[in-house]
């Protein structure tokens, strides 16, 4: 059973980071050309950029964090640098978010929209993706980084949440 999920996740998490890699190669290279000007190649654009994220790399990225998360549970995990590679891959998840915006916005105002550089999201995305997979592979024991944090974020603080942060 394990098997099976670590398969799951591996190949969805391969085929997530080749995606947050491959869309804004895309959105540089064919969304700021001369293509792009007339309706076909607009279009074809679209199409690929809004197939690409929607219907391969965002259910990529849903099924390599579902099973992921089943992985921890399965495997009883709570160590330091499962929570470092959590933070890398709420990073992830950041980059794939902007990258959907960038390709909702280039599909609803073409010629009014100036697409900040997509290759922001490699800058951003390969660092993140380099990190989880050192994490994972490593373990590093992240104990005397954790000692180092402030007295206030190791100890609760006996404090209830906020009413308006409360959800039921």
């Amino acid at each position: 059973m394990i098997a099976a999920f670590k398969a799951a996740h591996i190949s969805a998490l391969a085929i997530w980071c080749a995606g947050l890699i491959m869309l804004p190669i895309v959105l540089h290279i064919y969304g700021r050309g001369a293509t792009v000007q007339t309706q076909a190649g607009f279009a074809t654009i679209r199409k690929l950029s809004h197939f690409s994220y929607t219907r391969v790399v965002t259910p990529a990225a849903v099924i390599a964090i579902a099973a992921g998360t089943v992985l921890i549970f399965l495997r009883e995990l709570v160590d330091g640098w499962l929570l470092a590679k959590l933070i890398a891959v709420a990073g992830m998840v950041l980059v794939h978010v902007w990258l959907g915006h960038l390709i909702a916005q280039t599909g609803e105002r073409l010629g009014a929209y100036q697409m900040p550089p997509p290759l922001i999201a490699l800058i951003l995305g390969v660092p993140l993706m380099l990190i989880v997979l050192w994490l994972v592979l490593a373990k590093p024991d992240l104990a005397p980084l954790i000692e180092r944090l402030p007295l206030f974020m190791l100890q609760p603080q006996d404090r209830e949440l906020p009413p308006e942060l409360v959800p039921i």
